[in-house]
């Protein structure tokens, strides 16, 4: 969204605090805070649609970290023992 419409919005804000808006007005004020949730919406679709879940990724890590953990343990009981 443009900033002169970000700043629009927020002077319909401050106005509206003053005074009652217009018709036109807060039909300007609804029109520009719908147009303000598409972009946010549309820039969330695609953010999330750039995620990439990877599970058998995870479960290879996962896998290597209790390898880790064992062997650490092993080494643990060598030394305490």
């Amino acid at each position: 969204m443009e900033q002169c419409k970000i700043e629009r919005i927020n002077e319909l804000a401050r106005i509206s605090k003053e005074r009652e808006l217009s018709a036109g007005e807060k039909s300007e004020q609804d029109s520009l805070r719908r147009e303000f949730l598409n972009d946010i919406k549309a820039d969330l679709r695609a953010s999330l649609d750039r995620i990439e879940i990877v599970e058998d990724e995870i479960d290879e890590v996962e896998g290597e970290i209790e390898d880790v953990e064992e062997l650490l343990e092993e080494k643990l009981d060598k030394v305490l023992n």
